[in-house]
């Protein structure tokens, strides 16, 4: 009976399989690598492109700061402007009130009523003076009353006193200027029923 030694076929079976174990070993971590490799140039290339964005982002970002910046400054410009306007409105209008004021007050006045004193604080006025009698305290009173630039007279107190050897009344009178509209409603009122009746004598006559 022959006998066959089997053992070198199995040392070289070993030695192959270790081989393709090494190879296929080899062949799987540069595969690795290579997924590895195209993985990153992937997501670096991603993240390059974010980067860009995000830099484009941050440049279109400081512009609309810069833009911001410059309308509120232009807005806090604007405001200053508008409250200088409204001051200077505000001042034409007090020269004008005071104006008609005045006139009012020196068309207005009775005889036998002198001012001593006129102060203003805000829309009140504060008139102080002499009258020769209290009827013409009054008549001043009415008078104030249906002048349209202003309204609400009150008597705060009548006292005689002695002026010169005479003897006569020293009044306090308040009085509120009328609100601007009110005063044009009242000047344009009278101007548009005189019209009508203007017209109505003009037909009469005719």
């Amino acid at each position: 009976m022959t006998r066959i030694n089997l053992l070198p076929h199995r040392e070289i079976k070993r030695r192959e399989r270790r081989q393709q174990f090494y190879v296929v070993s080899g062949l799987m971590v540069a595969l690795g690598l290579v997924i590895a490799l195209l993985v990153h140039t992937v997501l670096a290339g991603y993240i390059e492109r974010q980067e860009r964005t995000n830099q484009i982002f941050r440049t279109e970002i400081q512009k609309l700061d810069r833009e911001i910046a410059e309308i509120r400054q232009l807005r806090e410009q604007i405001d200053s402007l508008l409250e200088r306007k409204q001051v200077i409105e505000a001042l034409q209008g007090d020269r004008a009130e005071t104006v008609h004021v005045l006139s009012e007050m020196t068309r207005l006045m009775p005889e036998g009523v002198y001012l001593k004193s006129m102060k203003q604080a805000g829309k009140r006025i504060t008139l102080v003076g002499y009258a020769q009698s209290n009827a013409r305290v009054s008549h001043l009173m009415r008078a104030l009353e249906e002048s349209p630039y202003l309204t609400r007279p009150q008597l705060v107190e009548v006292k005689a006193v002695n002026v010169d050897g005479r003897r006569v009344g020293e009044f306090t009178l308040n009085i509120n200027i009328a609100p601007p509209a009110a005063a044009e409603g009242d000047e344009a009122t009278p101007a548009a029923q005189g019209t009508p009746a203007r017209a109505a004598a003009r037909g009469a006559q005719r």
